[in-house]
């Protein structure tokens, strides 16, 4: 199930929260122990660096399929939100020994050294997000697109019914992102049996994939599912979905939707699925998200930089779409795809 560790920094007192969200997620995720050491101390590190840069923030922790989509254990996320000044020069925050605070300048500079990924997005203004995974594959891959996501349960829960996902299987790059019906731990079994069972078909074609989620969430509350795969050999992007999940792709310059059908997987799906096709470049950005995301939510006028971390994308899309005094009123999943991003400096 989707467990994620909601851990609202406002005090000094929660920076030991991070610390024990880290290690609880490290534990799922069967990391040995030095990487999950190293996940203590990127989260004391991001959680510190909130208090004495923002004023205070979120820190989200969860455990996350690899971005390259390969088979195998899954990875510890670390997101740091906040809404506060911003970084103004990203390059520079990574460098130890920069700080605006007088302190020593370590906090970015180590979690970027200890973790797997890592990445941040500044807006002077708005907010920072700080991202990091530990226990990912190496950077580079011959895939030639990432995924990544954020997931932010109601209320705090300790349980998220949206969930998000993503598998290779040969020259298919498949994106899933579920949004079981309600709250709670019975909406997350949900999600989870969808993302179980992308993995046995990710070689079939969305609409197959929704087609055999519906028979397989027969008897759980059902949930709203999106899928998008990517044929790399054949350079096209295929989409199909059933219920409220949104989808949004940049070509072109501009913003695109691309539509589901009505309907329920696993309790009400509609007699016919039918799939959208369209090319796919080094030049796109598809984002997925429930409808955590307020209703007015619109993509912002261009897909931001195409070499940004595609979690770091969606952790700024979930930001940016609402505020520190206005916070989720439901699970909130946002999933993306993307170029692969070349290294960080």
């Amino acid at each position: 199930m989707a467990r994620v560790w909601d851990v609202p920094v406002h005090d000094s007192t929660r920076v030991r929260d991070a610390r024990v969200a880290a290690e609880g997620a490290a534990a799922l995720a069967g990391l040995d122990g030095p990487r999950t050491a190293a996940a203590a101390l990127v989260a004391t590190e991001l959680a510190t660096n909130l208090l004495k840069h923002a004023g205070g923030g979120q820190l989200l922790v969860e455990t996350v399929a690899p971005p390259t989509g390969h088979s195998g254990a899954e990875v510890v996320q670390i997101a740091a939100i906040d809404h506060g000044p911003g970084v103004t020069d990203v390059r520079a925050a990574l460098v130890d020994g920069f700080t605006t605070t007088g302190s020593l300048g370590a906090g970015l500079g180590t979690c970027r050294r200890l973790a797997d990924d890592f990445g941040v997005h500044g807006a002077p203004g708005r907010g920072t997000v700080a991202l990091a995974r530990i226990g990912a594959p190496p950077k580079r891959d011959a895939v030639g697109v990432r995924a990544g996501g954020i997931t932010v349960p109601f209320a705090g829960a300790e349980y998220s019914g949206d969930l998000w996902t993503c598998v290779r299987a040969d020259d298919r790059f498949t994106l899933m992102l579920a949004d079981g019906l309600g709250h709670g731990p019975e909406a997350s079994r949900a999600s989870a049996a969808a993302a179980g069972e992308l993995r046995r078909c990710a070689r079939l074609s969305p609409a197959d994939q929704l087609r055999r989620l519906d028979t397989v969430l027969r008897g759980t509350r059902g949930a709203a599912v999106a899928v998008a795969q990517l044929d790399m050999r054949a350079g096209l992007l295929r989409f199909a979905g059933i219920g409220n999940i949104g989808a949004r792709l940049y070509e072109g310059g501009g913003w695109r939707a691309l539509l589901s059908r009505p309907g329920i997987v696993g309790v009400h799906r509609p007699a016919t699925v039918p799939q959208t096709e369209v090319p796919w470049a080094a030049d796109r950005l598809l984002i997925l998200h429930s409808d955590g995301l307020p209703s007015r939510w619109v993509p912002p006028t261009g897909p931001g930089p195409l070499t940004a971390d595609p979690a770091v994308t969606a952790a700024v899309t979930v930001r940016d779409a609402g505020s520190s005094a206005r916070p989720v009123r439901d699970d909130t999943a946002v999933a993306v795809l993307s170029p692969d991003p070349p290294d960080l400096p």
